[in-house]
């Protein structure tokens, strides 16, 4: 029912945001979406079908979910309902379920969407499952976060995720050049300053047209075109898109040790200091480097770890931000460092033989004698002191008998310091064989 200032007439005539005037009003208007919405995208399929299982739409601030989510209630003949997550408990689902079973005992399916899905509870997120089970609703919901975090099991399994595209500058030229259509004015920029708006936007399609209603508003028709430096006076730069708790914070993470482990400083620098800059705790990063340390470059630089830990202590002594240089030197340390995962490999390796193998005893000829009787069992029979012997190596076996071939779990590349402990290895291979065959 319209409420008395659309009854009135007044809602067409007041004052709109330009990112408002200018939703699309179809879905093949949505930008940088063409995978989904496009003429052979997923959801254009869906539609030809005439049906549509519940989705998740998932992708970052501005890249159009909310506005898809409103244009596919008209795309089909299903009731629309609309929440969010932010704003709405159980209450609130529960009037919109009796909504939907009364719109079902007419004949009517409903669009449920919920906007900011992952804000609601583990709980919450469980009371849809049986209305989308029964076909009471089909659930569209969005969200920013990785729904493999944040969403139940049960739902994904009941959904379809359609992952939305950051908006790259191509898209965002378009919808700068709408926004110029809109207001038949040409945006008082120069090439560095527009430049530059696209990337405050962050990628963010109701961000770029908000910063360029600022510029409208800001700067007179007529006026002689704002440089970069006179853009910066006139908004204000975005926060990085970086959430500690969420997805942001895991994917930076794995870039910066992907870069460490590619041997990329130059990446890993700056991945480094797009978490320093959207304020990671810094000691998380310093305990990732420790951890790129034994992982990726293990003994092939046995110093690695001494510089990760150094950088961790340097960092509790000095504080930001002239601690933050040690993270910068320990980063660069690890990814012009030699590589070796070999450590990590024999690990794991001779965990699953522990574990396979189960509780076998060592040879009796390594364990000590401590009674008579275990003397007499041939505790301690037979072992050769490795001191005492040639080259301080006496080659004997120290598997348990359950092991019917000696296995090999570290097996160091010839990297780094690991080419010395591989020739060291193989001298005494040569040895145990040797004195093993007499």
């Amino acid at each position: 029912m319209a409420n008395l200032f659309e009854a009135a007439g007044l809602e067409k005539s007041a004052p709109r945001p330009l990112a408002d005037r200018l939703r699309p009003k179809s879905l093949p208007e949505v930008a940088g979406q063409d995978h989904i919405v496009g003429p052979d995208g997923t959801l254009t399929r869906m539609l030809k079908t005439g049906r549509i299982p519940s989705l998740v739409l998932w992708g970052p601030p501005g890249s159009g979910k909310t506005t898809i989510a409103r244009l596919l209630a008209g795309e089909t003949n299903l009731a629309f309902e609309q929440l969010s997550a932010i704003f709405s408990g159980v209450a609130e689902l529960r009037k919109a379920f009796d909504r939907a079973k009364a719109h079902r005992e007419q004949g009517k399916g409903t669009l449920l969407f919920i906007d900011e899905i992952h804000r609601f509870n583990r709980s919450q997120q469980d009371s849809f499952l049986p209305h989308m089970e029964d076909g009471t609703i089909t659930l569209v919901g969005a969200t920013t976060e990785n729904p493999s975090f944040e969403l139940n099991a049960a739902l994904l399994s009941r959904a379809t995720v359609l992952t939305l595209n950051r908006l790259d500058d191509a898209t965002l030229e378009t919808l700068l050049k709408r926004s110029e259509t809109e207001v038949s004015r040409q945006l008082p920029l120069d090439d560095g300053a527009r430049e530059a708006l696209k990337g405050m936007a962050d990628g963010d399609g109701r961000a770029i047209l908000n910063l360029a209603e600022d510029v409208f508003a800001g700067v007179a028709p007529g006026s002689k075109p704002l440089d970069r430096e006179a853009l910066v006076k006139l908004v204000q730069r975005r926060a990085p898109l970086y959430d500690k708790s969420r997805e942001g914070h895991y994917n930076l993470i794995s870039a910066l040790h992907k870069a460490v482990r590619g041997s990329d400083p130059d990446a890993a620098l700056y991945y480094l200091c797009r978490m320093l800059d959207g304020g990671e705790d810094r000691l998380f990063i310093a305990r990732r480097l420790v951890r790129m340390a034994i992982e990726d470059i293990g003994l092939a630089d046995p110093q690695a770890l001494v510089i990760a830990n150094a950088a961790k202590d340097a960092y509790d002594f000095l504080g930001s931000p002239e601690g933050e240089l040690a993270l910068s030197e320990a980063t660069i340390y690890m990814a012009t460092a030699p590589k070796s995962n070999a450590n990590y490999v024999a690990y794991k390796a001779a965990m699953r033989s522990a574990k396979d193998l189960g509780s076998v005893s060592p040879p009796k000829t390594i364990l000590n004698a401590p009674t008579k009787l275990m003397e007499d069992e041939g505790y301690g029979s037979d072992y050769l002191y490795d001191h005492d012997q040639p080259e301080a190596f006496s080659g004997q076996n120290y598997f348990p008998d359950a092991f019917k071939k000696r296995p090999k779990f570290y097996d160091p590349p010839e990297r780094g310091f690991e080419r010395e402990v591989r020739k060291r290895l193989d001298y005494w291979a040569k040895l145990r064989s040797e004195r093993n065959a007499k």
